[in-house]
């Protein structure tokens, strides 16, 4: 599925005790009323996006290049300078004199005309923040995928204590039996030391994984912010292109890293013609008025004046050569993000296919190994089968399990990775129903260099719409 355009416009891991995994797991499964209704995914990607430091962090770099449009429109002002200052000489000439003067005066500056440089200037920092935009919309993505990543995880491990506390169950049965059979003469002892062996193994691998469910605990907690709860075993696999060919044009057209990269190719070309028209001087005027504390005598003055560089050391070409080499990079810099883009795309197509494929093979292996096991273990009660038979088949079931929470992870997590990779793993396009933060607000309050108290107040109640300042 492919929905509409982004706006554009300016405006608008191991190593614990049994006492500390157990009770780590316990904590688990235990849930507390807060937490009696299952976590989804959906819930994951809202408290990732809510709690995310760096999309906050990221929000204030959009925000700063926000000013530089302010900045910018600025060297497009008169400049008032309030001047004031006092003079003191002393003079002896026969008799000493002394002369302390005061004076006050303004002074204004205003550009007239420089061959379009400032307002080149303008459209560069515009550019760059559009460029800005997209590198936060690219790390929303990266932020979702992570906790994505963290919310299959843990799902995975929790999986996996249950395989391996069922699989010491059933060893811890089928030791009990080898033991009985051992007293009535029916086994040997190798066959109770080769249960025993496999019990303690298992017991070893059900404390891996405990503290592999502890550090997914972790990860998760990392990327959204707090410890999981009891998760939703419900898949929720995206809607996706329906082929790879789809899928790559959607991601060159749409992917965050692609718009950002045609935004800062139009920021270098408006740098480059910047670099010229410096060489083509500005028309400024001035006017300046003075007064000494008598205002005896006051002056007034206004000038115009036309600078035209001559001669700078080569300076102004080497600029100009510089910024035509940028430009020259940022556009191979966009056509290596597309073909980054595309290898990106196809990757993770593969992998989910593969994921797929696997599941496919995986269940098939699990009725396989099921049958075998049972008939196995009836066997191995009328003597057919040795208890080693029997526990060998029994692991080759164990690891097919495992194999599918494996192969279902990989799945969930490559559709995901495929959605990423096209551009549309964001808050908006999963319809995700929380408010999102709006790039335009802050950059309407201050594109045009508020200075006066109206439109200050303007801008803290942007501030505070989005958090940055108290109520």
């Amino acid at each position: 599925m492919i929905l509409g355009r982004f706006k554009r416009r300016l405006s608008g891991k191991r190593g614990f005790s049994g006492a500390v995994a157990v009770g780590v797991l316990a904590g688990i499964i235990g849930a507390t009323p807060a937490l009696l209704s299952a976590q989804t995914l959906a819930d994951t990607l809202v408290s990732a996006y809510e709690n995310s430091n760096l999309l906050e962090q990221n929000r204030a770099l959009l925000r700063a290049a926000d000013e530089d449009v302010a900045v910018a429109v600025s060297y497009l002002r008169p400049v008032i300078d309030f001047i004031a200052g006092s003079d003191y000489v002393g003079k002896r000439l026969g008799t000493t004199i002394d002369d302390l003067s005061a004076s006050v005066g303004i002074s204004a500056d205003l550009l007239l005309y420089d061959f379009g440089r400032t307002r080149l200037g303008v459209e560069s920092a515009k550019e760059t923040v559009l460029a800005t935009r997209e590198a936060l919309v690219d790390l929303e993505q990266r932020v979702l995928l992570q906790a994505v990543t963290a919310f299959m995880n843990v799902r995975s491990a929790v999986e996996f204590v249950q395989i391996g506390e069922s699989n010491v169950r059933l060893l811890t049965e089928e030791l009990r039996a080898a033991r009985d059979r051992f007293e009535v003469g029916e086994v040997t002892r190798t066959d109770v030391s080769i249960a025993e062996a496999r019990l303690a193994s298992a017991r070893s691998n059900l404390q891996a994984a405990r503290g592999d469910l502890v550090s997914a605990r972790e990860d998760y907690k990392a990327a959204t912010g707090h410890f999981p709860g009891t998760l939703s075993d419900k898949n929720m696999l995206p809607a996706l292109p329906a082929t790879l060919v789809e899928a790559k044009s959607v991601g060159t057209r749409d992917h965050p890293t692609i718009r950002q990269a045609q935004h800062q190719v139009a920021a270098a070309d408006l740098n480059a013609e910047r670099a010229k028209a410096a060489t083509r001087g500005q028309i400024s005027a001035g006017a300046q008025a003075t007064a000494n504390e008598q205002f005896e005598n006051s002056s007034t003055s206004l000038n115009l004046t036309f600078r035209k560089p001559i001669y700078q050391g080569g300076q102004l070409s080497a600029l100009y050569r510089q910024a035509l080499a940028r430009a020259a990079s940022t556009r191979a810099n966009l056509l290596q993000t597309v073909r980054l883009v595309e290898q990106d795309v196809g990757r993770a197509w593969s992998d989910l296919e593969v994921a797929r494929a696997r599941i496919i093979s995986n269940r098939e292996q699990i009725d396989a190994a099921r049958v075998a096991f049972e008939g196995a273990r009836e066997e191995a009660k009328l003597g057919a089968r040795t208890t080693l038979d029997v526990l060998d088949l029994e692991q080759d079931l164990l690891t097919a399990r495992g194999d599918l929470i494996a192969s279902v992870n990989l799945q969930n997590v490559a559709a995901y990775t495929v959605l990423a990779s096209i551009g549309l793993l964001t808050v908006e396009h999963l319809n995700l129903g929380i408010p999102t933060y709006d790039p335009s607000a802050y950059y309407n309050a201050v594109h045009n260099a508020p200075a006066t108290s109206v439109q200050g107040k303007r801008l803290d109640r942007v501030l505070q719409s989005i958090g940055k300042l108290p109520k």
